[in-house]
């Protein structure tokens, strides 16, 4: 069984305790980060979460799951498209 698989098996929640802390599961891929910004690719599609002093504490890349600590600001999911022009040009949009 490959890990493509293994991670569609897996279901996708979210959890956020005191804006502090933020449990993810269901993660394919991080996409980028920093202390402000996370891009992650989940079953449900890209997520990006905005936030101060933000880190990684765990990162199970076998079973997609990652855990955040910092303040948590917002957390938004984006539209997936079909074609890579306009997926390409929210990316765009999205680090000018």
């Amino acid at each position: 069984m490959d890990k493509d698989n293994i991670l569609n098996n897996y279901n996708h929640s979210i959890t956020i305790t005191e804006r502090k802390n933020l449990s993810i599961t269901g993660v394919k891929k991080i996409e980028s980060f920093d202390d402000e910004e996370f891009l992650m690719e989940t079953n449900m599609g890209f997520i990006v979460i905005k936030g101060e002093s933000l880190e990684i504490v765990k990162l199970d890349t076998y079973q997609g799951n990652v855990s955040i600590k910092g303040t948590i600001n917002s957390l938004s999911y984006m539209e997936n498209k079909n074609t890579k022009g306009k997926e390409e040009s929210v990316f765009n949009k999205l680090f000018k």
